[in-house]
């Protein structure tokens, strides 16, 4: 009675139909009560991006109005998308009651590459539906295509949105959290994904085996600063020194520098591995790649750490995702790992973890 009371000057109302039983309260008690009666809209439960309960608790359980492309591409690249799975799939319900009613007679397209299976479209949301049961799409995509159409909806909103007034309208209407001392805003701790890790294009301009270890390498490594890193790899009872004299790799750049049996490493050279440890192999950067460029996916895009916390384990937590596919391409949550150049490839092990 009291939530309905609290709302009892409003003309409509607006909610899910998990809402349904207050709203029959509403509508019974308020006229005994003295109070008009509103008009109530009910819409369909959509399910979360994350697999439950879409909550404005959960930033990445739903999709804002003035969310930007990247943030659109970001939330919906880490959504629960289980292949075959329709019943519990976020994804397929925005598809149904967002972006086909926004395509009207428009289908519903999902672009891939040739040897992905060539593009494909669906006039209606059963024919959509009907093929990710039967996994003739898959998570990745359903993911594309999905991102595409909700920042093409959203896009003439983000750019209103960027006027002063309206920034200011939104910051209002939802103030940064305060810490409990100060009433100062509380830091938000950003989201651990693979734009955290500095990967960079590096190539070895010297190596030579680790005077008190036998089986790590010392390398100098051009990452693109004034002057070559000393990275220590733990390579040599894996991969010939004479293969890796000149090769270019993929390092990562933002770890602690650490004691290697007395050499200080300030880097680590990302490779493949088997699952019992027994194959290693160095990844491949493509030719044309330079030292120094960028390596990351095509949604994960944010300026890397400085430098990581090793408490927080943020490289081992991004690490679980990382993988080589089936064609070899080296990917995090699906996506491929690239330079400007093409993508970044595993020699020759399928569903090899990246460490």
């Amino acid at each position: 009675l009291l939530k309905v009371l609290k709302s009892s000057g409003i003309n409509a109302e607006y909610g899910g139909v998990d809402q349904r039983k207050i709203f029959m309260f509403a509508e019974k008690y308020l006229p005994v009560l003295g109070y008009k009666k509103r008009i109530h809209f009910m819409n369909p439960m959509i399910p979360g991006l994350t697999g439950d309960k879409m909550s404005s608790s959960d930033p990445d359980s739903k999709i804002d109005l003035i969310d930007p492309p990247s943030a659109v591409k970001k939330k919906i690249n880490k959504a629960f998308c289980e292949p075959g799975n329709v019943e519990n799939n976020g994804l397929l319900s925005f598809s149904q009651y967002v972006i086909f009613p926004y395509l009207g007679a428009r289908a519903f397209e999902i672009k891939r590459k040739p040897e992905h299976g060539g593009d494909i479209s669906y006039p209606a949301f059963e024919d959509l539906k009907e093929a990710y049961r039967t996994e003739a799409i898959y998570p990745l995509d359903l993911k594309n295509a999905v991102a595409t159409y909700i920042n093409e909806l959203l896009g003439p909103i983000v750019k209103e949105f960027q006027r002063k007034e309206l920034k200011k309208l939104s910051s209002l209407a939802y103030p940064a959290p305060t810490s409990a001392k100060g009433g100062k805003a509380a830091a938000v701790e950003r989201a651990v994904d693979i734009s955290r890790v500095d990967i960079r294009v590096g190539k070895i301009v010297e190596i030579g085996p680790h005077p008190d270890a036998d089986s790590l390498y010392v390398e100098k490594i051009d990452v693109g600063e004034a002057e070559p890193r000393t990275v220590i790899s733990g390579l040599r009872n894996f991969v010939a020194q004479e293969t890796l004299e000149g090769a270019l790799v993929a390092v990562v750049c933002n770890l602690k520098p650490a004691n290697m049996r007395g050499i200080k490493s300030h880097g680590m050279l990302l490779c493949a591995s088997d699952k019992d440890h027994s194959t290693v192999e160095v990844l491949r950067v493509p030719e044309g790649s330079k030292p120094g460029e960028r390596i990351t996916t095509e949604s994960f895009t944010e300026s890397p750490d400085p430098q990581l916390n090793p408490k927080k384990k943020i490289f081992e937590k991004v690490q679980v995702d990382l993988t080589s596919s089936a064609n070899l391409e080296v990917t995090y949550k699906g996506e491929p790992l690239r330079t400007s150049v093409g993508p970044i490839l595993a020699p020759s092990l399928v569903n090899a973890a990246i460490r």
